[in-house]
């Protein structure tokens, strides 16, 4: 329940900050910008983002994060126009450079969505969903080598990062800092739910794992064996905090981390 308590803190926070917006964004193109590469591509006024390389749409926070990720020479498109699914691939967006790399730069605008109680409960739990989906995928990233150790943070990385988006913030009002904050905690709230969620040992998931295997074989696992896992399941989270930690506070100080 603590796990599920910490992604219900995160829908509630969401609600907090989307009931101070005027209207929301959805996934429905309204028009592009001069000289748009996406409309040059094909697309038009009136198509739904469905999927960027692979990655499922359902709302602009799930949009936002696929193009983060997307290569900006290369990306395959779905879209829905009429009642049907059409697949532009290997688009290419137009860029910038920073830092040497060449980044993407969105050329469209999405249509508003009418804020009333119904549209911000459904945008609330649909963006917390949405926070859930990219915790998960960027774990699986952490595993399949996609993500590298330098992607990952621990508390000093986290209050690192609460402090530049409250720097941020203040650049425009006390308020606009507040939000800042809030979204951070919304983030690291559903992080820690759905990380405690994973069947490893010492985790609520690792507790649930013995519950179904207990289930399955009909009588209890030994209290000591169980002891046992979950000790050493302890000592390597542990292991792993001291490490990102450290990665954490080598970063602050050179810049660079253990991964670079």
């Amino acid at each position: 329940m603590g796990a599920v308590m910490n992604i219900v803190l995160g829908l509630v926070i969401m609600m907090i900050l989307l009931c101070q917006q005027p209207a929301f964004s959805s996934t429905t193109i309204s028009k592009f910008t001069d000289h748009s590469a996406l409309q040059a591509a094909g697309l038009q006024v009136g198509d739904v983002f469905k999927n960027i390389n692979g990655y499922r749409i359902n709302g602009d926070r799930d949009l936002s994060f696929a193009l983060a990720l997307a290569d900006p020479l290369k990306t395959d498109i779905q879209v829905s126009r009429g009642g049907k699914l059409l697949t532009f691939n290997d688009v290419r967006f137009n860029t910038k450079e920073s830092d040497g790399k060449k980044i993407l730069t969105l050329d469209f605008y999405v249509q508003p969505i009418d804020k009333n109680a119904g549209t911000l409960i459904v945008k609330s739990v649909q963006d917390t969903v949405s926070t859930v989906r990219m915790v998960w995928y960027s774990l699986v990233g952490l595993v399949s080598g996609k993500f590298g150790f330098n992607d990952v943070a621990g508390p000093v990385g986290a209050a690192n990062a609460i402090g530049q988006a409250a720097s941020i913030g203040l650049r425009q009002n006390f308020i606009a800092a507040l939000n800042n904050i809030l979204m951070m905690m919304m983030v690291i709230t559903v992080n820690l739910g759905v990380v405690n969620l994973l069947p490893l040992p010492a985790l609520d998931g690792g507790r649930l794992l013995f519950l179904i295997v207990e289930a399955i074989r009909r009588k209890p696992i030994n209290p000591k064996y169980e002891g046992w896992v979950n000790a050493a399941g302890f000592c390597l989270l542990m292991g792993l905090m001291v490490i990102i930690t450290f990665n954490d506070i080598l970063r602050l100080i050179t810049g660079k981390g253990l991964g670079a």
